[in-house]
């Protein structure tokens, strides 16, 4: 296992637990959302070209995810500032939470190595995690495509 790398909580088990704020100051545990499906979407940056695709094709697609009792929560690092003006700029309608200390991230293995331009680094990978009505990981999904998240999560909870 490389520097800094932690496991994937596997499917079918139980999904790690967290609380963290919003964008709004607003505590989020996973246990508030038993009884509903969570997709928990990991990501690296507020307001970068990826990012903000994947957030806006979430934003765009809400409502018809609610309706089929799907809970969306984007996690990054980013502080919860960041995570308000990137919200109020892209009129963001689901949470977005703030682990600055890594404590989910690493929990749910995507705090990991990459490289890029020959140097190796330690950063959030894009994953989304689809989580049941019982708190039980049904579906990893490891490379979201950005503009068809929403798409893919409806699938994966489908399955």
């Amino acid at each position: 296992m490389l520097k800094g790398e932690n496991k994937m909580p596997e499917v079918g088990k139980k999904a790690p637990g967290f609380a963290l704020i919003d964008q709004n100051a607003k505590s989020h545990k996973l246990s508030d959302y038993l009884g509903k499906k969570v997709a928990l979407y990991f990501y690296p940056k507020d307001d970068t070209p990826g990012c903000t695709t994947q957030g806006c094709n979430i934003r765009d697609n809400y409502s018809a995810l609610n309706k089929s009792g799907i809970v969306v929560l984007g996690v990054s690092k980013d502080k919860q500032d960041s995570h308000k003006k990137f919200a109020q700029k892209y009129s963001l309608n689901f949470p977005i939470l703030s682990d600055e200390k890594l404590e989910v991230l690493k929990k749910y293995g995507v705090w990991r190595e990459k490289s890029m331009y020959g140097k190796t680094f330690l950063a959030v990978h894009r994953t989304t995690f689809l989580i049941d009505e019982k708190g039980v990981l049904k579906k990893i999904i490891s490379k979201p495509n950005v503009s068809q998240h929403a798409e893919e999560i409806e699938q994966g909870f489908g399955e």
